[in-house]
């Protein structure tokens, strides 16, 4: 059997702690540094969590849903969960990478699994100029915010902000706008993974704009360049039939 030696990491919670303590009564529990597989139990937000604390072991992530969507988890099912784990069907994406300018020209850097968006601070619209692979293709874009998404974020608030739903695989990103004022209900675009996405904040004092790399925030930006991170790999696992490819496609038929 390829995995032997789990390790068990649990959000907080008294639902979630009592589950962990079932799992070590039926399952020998490893140190991370001994293990070869990691089982997280708990919501999207924290696989997004572990994904990012973990990255550097090289671990793969088998995730049990306790929270409320848990898109990149599975389900709790009955069973030997080393059967499962060894039946599990691997999926491999990459990060998005940020580079938020600050007013004060400091520079704030982090890893985006799902998506990096920048919205507005205040009360009045940001406004954008959007630059992609040094060439400008919107001077003036006025929204509440604009993300670029991954294809495994594309469901989560892409889809929310009525951006595209991009297939596991296919090197595209998703430029979504938020509540687009001009150029009047502009839906966004699909831009190839290889290209470098610069994003420019006018009337930065005035119009006050914060950047997010999923749910970390950095405030009163001035602009950001995002591009894909291929160097890092996070390795999901998921039970046969319910992989990330699978569930994009069947999000698309609900």
């Amino acid at each position: 059997m390829k995995f032997q030696k789990p390790t068990f990491i649990g959000d907080s919670g008294s639902e979630i702690e009592q589950a962990i303590g079932d799992i070590h009564k039926k399952y020998d529990a490893f140190d991370i540094s001994q293990a070869d597989v990691i089982v997280a139990l708990g919501g999207d937000g924290f696989m997004l969590d572990i994904l990012n604390e973990f990255q550097g072991s090289g671990l793969p992530v088998y995730g049990i849903n306790q929270g409320t969507v848990g898109f990149l988890m599975n389900q709790v099912s009955k069973g030997n969960l080393i059967e499962k784990l060894n039946r599990a069907e691997e999926s491999v994406i990459h990060p998005l990478k940020m580079s938020a300018t600050k007013l004060d020209g400091s520079i704030e850097e982090a890893l985006a699994i799902n998506e990096v968006s920048l919205l507005r601070g205040g009360s009045q619209a940001a406004k954008l100029k959007v630059v992609v692979d040094d060439l400008v293709r919107l001077r003036e874009l006025v929204c509440d915010g604009a993300l670029v998404s991954t294809p495994a974020g594309s469901t989560a608030y892409n889809y929310s902000a009525h951006g595209p739903i991009v297939p596991i695989g296919s090197n595209i990103l998703a430029l979504t706008a938020m509540a687009a004022f001009r150029p009047r209900r502009w839906r966004g675009a699909l831009i190839p993974a290889t290209a470098k996405i610069e994003l420019y904040v006018q009337e930065p004092k005035k119009r006050p704009v914060s950047a997010f790399a999923d749910s970390k925030e950095v405030k009163d930006v001035k602009s950001v360049k995002i591009s894909s991170e291929n160097r890092i790999c996070y390795r999901l696992l998921f039970d046969p039939g319910h992989g990330l490819q699978e569930r994009i496609l069947r999000e698309q038929f609900v």
